[in-house]
């Protein structure tokens, strides 16, 4: 009588497994661990779009307040103040967002990497506290890629 050797190797349900979870690592790790910056160029876009966002419909809301987001070179930071000129200490400092990776945002005119952003009470951007309006591209995002924010002259406020 012949005995039956035991079978050796990996099931099917094995390696569907294993090469999913080789897929899956692939997909999410591997483009972090390639890239020279850790932050997207689009994803630093789209979060200072929604803090300058916030700060047009604060400043259209609260008219007896000023608010302005501060920028320098490592970060931004939303600020309110209890006067219509953006003067003195903020009784509103959210907290800091800090650029990563080599990240950077800068005002297109003149390319200052240090500007404040603040809003009037009909939307419209101003800069740096001065009644020049921004038109079209404005800040330039500076991260992977090199991606602009565009601020109409109505206050229309959009990526490009």
């Amino acid at each position: 009588m012949r005995r039956a050797l035991p079978q050796r190797g990996f099931t099917l349900v094995e390696l569907v497994t294993t090469i999913m979870l080789i897929a899956i690592l692939s997909v999410v790790v591997l483009p972090r661990l390639m890239t020279s910056s850790s932050y997207s160029a689009f994803t630093l876009r789209d979060e200072f779009i929604s803090e300058l966002r916030k700060a047009q419909l604060l400043a259209m809301n609260n008219q007896d307040y000023c608010y302005r987001i501060s920028v320098d070179t490592t970060g931004y930071q939303l600020q309110g103040y209890d006067n219509t000129t953006c003067t003195g200490s903020a009784k509103l400092s959210e907290t800091k967002q800090k650029f990563e990776g080599g990240a950077a945002l800068e005002l297109i005119s003149g390319s200052k990497k240090s500007f404040n952003v603040r809003f009037d009470r009909q939307g419209v951007v101003t800069t740096n506290g001065t009644s020049t309006v921004c038109s079209g591209n404005c800040i330039k995002v500076i991260a992977d890629e090199t991606l602009t924010i565009n601020i109409e002259s109505q206050g229309y406020i959009h990526g490009r």
